[in-house]
């Protein structure tokens, strides 16, 4: 605190505090403030703001259920409703101080959107409302914080990550067309190999992605399973039986998405089984962005002394001591992102063990682990959509000289001649540097027409797929 700030003193069951004049926040949010000054991370922009959302699309749907369920009056729900609203669109994202680092159950948080919009809401009928009789009426943090998860992931999901992934699955599909026919020595155990399309390399990447996207919308699709309404242990406590359908309906008409009722509250609020699913889904979608941004760095490896099958954008200086010098940056960058998302995933797999009982006890981790994910790899693939994939060129004449020098192509004489005097080929090729070709016309009886038709490289790539 300021020492020049002026303060206001709040109560709570504790007793009082002091609250900065001007915050929307009161005295169970200030006590948060003051116990958790450990990481400074808070849930806003970049990895977190749809969490505030998703807390104010939960108080908006509540007070909706609760005015149809007659719990509360018309004219406290509609201010209540207007006030979450707001919290929604972001106008009071200033007013969520809280560390992610706090009580496990996330209830800092959830008292921080109830004093907000309570306190929102008051002023704007001039009358007290209770951030907890009536902005947390029919829940708990218990089942807030898990709901929030979900519907906060959904959000991410549908902004972020899904577009970026859909827009970099159609330019790699559509730059694969564009090389089919183009040929490059292909590898394993990064050694040459026998030879391969570019479009063959880059359509694996494609059926990687994709494979990734039918698991992505799998593990999404249980985000849509809400455990609100279980309240404190899963009992529904303090909650009108009909609560949940009621909820649920409002917050479909406020979000768009086609949410229900969890199946049971007690796994809802005690685990995070659902959560683990699509962040291992998210993880596993690093691994293959991964796999495709180093494939790039090494095809992009030289120009002199590397790879050299492609010539990735030039996008900045690669050295402050060496001129001319030019690095993969987005490959780079992208595979840092990776590695951070495999790191979350393991902090969610931790915090997911932890449900003590009828209640998980790392829920804002969690929460803030898996809405970095999402937020990571939505924000990656875009760029390495539009300034890798669709920007980088082949370095056609290197490639095919590689391809006609690489005594591998020897593999389809092994039908013929046997893998052993295949293999004495290629290694007198090796050892002489010499073309393939010239010396299997030495060491066979195979007509030099055949060879050229046998150890043509475009004869070697079928089929495609």
């Amino acid at each position: 605190m300021k020492k020049t700030e002026k303060f206001r003193t709040e109560k709570d069951s504790l007793g009082e505090v002091r609250v900065p004049l001007n915050a929307l926040w009161g005295a169970q949010t200030q006590r948060a403030i003051e116990n958790f000054p450990i990481s400074g991370i808070k849930f806003k922009f970049p990895f977190g703001r749809s969490f505030i959302k998703a807390l104010g699309a939960i108080k908006y749907s509540a007070a909706v259920a609760n005015q149809d369920l007659g719990l509360i009056t018309s004219r406290k729900a509609n201010a209540i409703k207007n006030a979450a609203r707001s919290v929604m669109n972001g106008d009071f994202d200033d007013h969520f101080p809280l560390d992610v680092f706090q009580t496990g159950s996330g209830t800092s948080t959830n008292m921080n959107a109830n004093e907000v919009i309570g306190n929102l809401a008051s002023k704007k009928l001039k009358t007290p409302i209770s951030p907890n009789d009536e902005v947390n009426m029919s829940q708990s943090s218990n089942d807030t914080i898990p709901t929030a998860i979900c519907i906060s992931a959904l959000y991410d999901m549908e902004e972020f990550l899904f577009p970026g992934l859909e827009l970099l699955i159609k330019e790699i599909d559509t730059k694969a067309k564009k090389l089919k026919g183009k040929l490059k020595t292909g590898r394993t155990h990064l050694m040459d190999a026998m030879p391969i399309d570019f479009y063959q390399e880059l359509s694996g990447w494609s059926a990687q992605l994709k494979s990734s996207r039918d698991a992505l919308i799998v593990a999404n699709k249980r985000m849509l399973n809400l455990p609100q309404g279980g309240t404190a242990i899963g009992t529904g406590v303090n909650a009108h039986k009909d609560f949940p359908k009621y909820f649920c309906n409002a917050v479909e008409k406020v979000t768009g998405f086609n949410v229900k009722p969890a199946s049971n509250f007690f796994q809802g609020l005690s685990a995070q089984d659902n959560t683990s699913e699509l962040s291992s889904a998210v993880k596993n979608l690093s691994l293959s962005l991964m796999k495709i941004s180093n494939d790039l760095r090494w095809m992009n490896s030289g120009p002199l002394t590397g790879l050299s099958d492609i010539e990735l954008e030039a996008l900045q200086p690669g050295s402050s001591i060496m001129p001319g010098k030019v690095n993969p940056v987005i490959p780079e960058a992208v595979a840092m992102a990776c590695a951070d998302v495999m790191g979350n995933d393991l902090t969610i797999s931790i915090g997911s063990q932890s449900g003590s009982f009828q209640l998980n006890v790392m829920l804002p981790v969690i929460a803030y682990n898996l809405l970095k994910s999402i937020n990571l790899m939505g924000n990656c693939m875009p760029l390495l959509a539009k300034k890798c994939i669709k920007t980088f060129k082949i370095n056609e004449q290197n490639n095919l000289q590689n391809l006609h020098r690489n005594p591998i192509l020897v593999t389809a004489l092994n039908p013929i001649i046997g893998y052993k005097k295949a293999a004495e080929i290629a290694k007198k090729a090796y050892k002489e540097k010499r073309a393939i070709i010239d010396v299997a016309s030495e060491m066979t009886t195979i007509e030099r027409k055949e060879l050229e038709s046998l150890l043509d490289p475009k004869n070697l790539i079928k089929p495609y797929f």
